[in-house]
């Protein structure tokens, strides 16, 4: 096993793998930019060392002096967390030509499946579904024309070399498609610096479902069910659960994504954990959509189901353990859903809101788990993505999961910056919600009617600074909600 490891992220995903890491009595290393210095995770590493300014492409995202760093600090392996180089193949090619071990897959197999359209070559071949629409990058309007009008509008215009809703339009007649293809390509040179696009069918009101899979470097692969990934905002997801309400209409589609899902991880000799992601239209027929070779953020709604320790699984593996547990031992036990605390404006088009945290307090009590990586007096910066946590909640079944996030919501407290706290407790009370039927424009509709009144949450959050200097004030917000909540109910409606 590793003496020490480093950790080349940073937020609540650094603090996450060093608290593990710790209880594997593994020394951790923290990489940090200057405007991180106070950061949580620098302050829980047992050593840290800053590697550039605040821009990412001069600090988190510099393979060289993150392997310089682990190389000064002796540490034999890097943890890429999630984002950032987590899914860049020339960073664990650079960490095994310098002897260091990448936990994380092989380099070439996130090489195969890091491009959408080579993904998708790679289901073809595996006997995966996938969604109908171009194996390759397509650049000539002609051939575009033609295809779209095969498989049928509306289609999608989608970057072939990276995610996020960046590059991507949908297309509802031949009259749009060469101006889409124009924006589609420019915005996906700038987000990933490709401007290679390709086509696929639009499913329409499609639920997002994603396999995770664990693999030895052995040979043995696993997969550890399904998520329900279908709340999102700009294709990007701010609520997940597992197992998905599908599998209580359809049990036997778990095992038939599963299959599906192994097929293709098998298919590139896949390694430690990774997670293939699928789109299901409102019969269930599922389609592949594509690989994300790393760690997921939602990773602790699996966790909560199955037992298993993800992030300690990644590096037991990458020092060469074989996995213990076999596919009919898994077993899928409750229910768990996770709510992704940002500091953003749900009532502002979700528009990011960083600055400094006067009040932190995160709930507790049985079922409820936080991934955390910021703390009181804490100033979130706007350079980065502004994830603040992680709040996730199990129970034996989905609807005393979603009432026992509903009372954590109520419980967390943020004051001094806005979040979307107030936002997941609507949602938890929503009866489409409550009742299963989801699908990727689930919050779009949502929002359509959620009416925040004139300063809607940002003027709570100023509110609740402002009168968190009075003792009173300040009492109330941490001994109970009656405060807040009575400012919500003047403010909300």
């Amino acid at each position: 096993m590793f003496k020490k490891v480093l950790i080349a992220n940073r937020g609540e995903i650094a603090v996450r793998i060093i608290r593990a890491l710790r209880e594997m009595n593994i020394a951790s290393v923290a990489v940090f930019s200057e405007i991180d210095r106070r950061a949580l995770h620098v302050q829980m590493a047992d050593e840290a060392v800053c590697i550039g300014p605040a821009a990412s492409s001069e600090s988190y995202l510099r393979a060289d002096k993150i392997i310089g760093a682990a190389r000064e600090f002796d540490a034999e392996a890097i943890h890429p967390g999630y984002g950032f180089l987590s899914e860049n193949a020339a960073f664990p090619k650079a960490c095994e030509e310098a002897g260091i071990r990448f936990i994380g897959p092989r380099w070439q197999a996130i090489e195969q499946m890091g491009s959408k359209t080579g993904a998708r070559r790679v289901a073809m071949a595996a006997g995966a579904p996938i969604v109908p629409g171009t194996e390759q990058g397509i650049a000539d309007p002609d051939e575009a024309k033609r295809i779209a009008k095969e498989i049928g509008y509306p289609v999608l215009l989608k970057a072939a070399a990276g995610g996020g809703g960046k590059g991507m339009r949908r297309v509802d007649s031949e009259a749009d498609l060469l101006s889409a293809m124009r924006s589609a390509a420019s915005e996906a040179e700038r987000a990933f610096g490709s401007a290679e696009v390709y086509l696929e069918k639009l499913i329409e009101k499609p639920r997002h479902i994603e396999v995770q899979v664990l693999g030895d470097e052995h040979g043995h692969i696993i997969h550890l069910g399904e998520r329900e990934c279908s709340i999102q905002r700009r294709h990007q997801k701010v609520i997940e659960e597992c197992p998905s309400p599908l599998m209580r209409e359809r049990p036997e589609l778990r095992d038939e994504i599963g299959e599906a899902a192994l097929r293709i991880a098998r298919a590139v000799n896949y390694s430690n954990a990774g997670t293939l992601e699928f789109l299901a239209d409102q019969s269930g027929r599922f389609y592949f959509l594509e690989m994300n070779t790393r760690l997921q953020v939602e990773h602790p709604v699996t966790e909560w189901v199955t037992g298993l320790d993800l992030v300690r699984w990644q590096i037991r593996i990458a020092a060469g353990e074989r996995l213990s547990v076999r596919q009919e031992d898994m077993r899928w036990t409750g229910s768990a859903i996770e709510c992704r605390v940002y500091a953003e404006d749900p009532a502002s088009n979700f528009f990011p809101s960083p600055g400094r945290i006067t009040q932190y307090a995160e709930p507790s009590g049985p079922g409820v788990r936080v991934d955390g990586g910021v703390y009181a007096g804490w100033t979130v910066p706007l350079e980065y993505d502004p994830l603040l946590a992680k709040l996730s909640t199990w129970a034996g079944t989905r609807e005393e999961a979603i009432d026992r996030m509903r009372r954590a919501v109520s419980e967390y407290r943020v004051l001094g910056i806005t979040t979307n706290l107030q936002l997941f407790r609507d949602v938890m009370a929503d009866e489409v919600w409550r009742r299963g039927e989801l699908d990727t424009g689930f919050l779009e509709r949502f929002m359509a009617e959620y009416a925040p009144a004139e300063g809607g949450t940002r003027q709570i959050a100023e509110l609740a600074a402002k009168a968190a200097v009075k003792p009173e004030a300040a009492a109330a917000a941490v001994t109970g909600s009656v405060w807040l909540e009575s400012a919500r109910r003047g403010l909300l409606r």
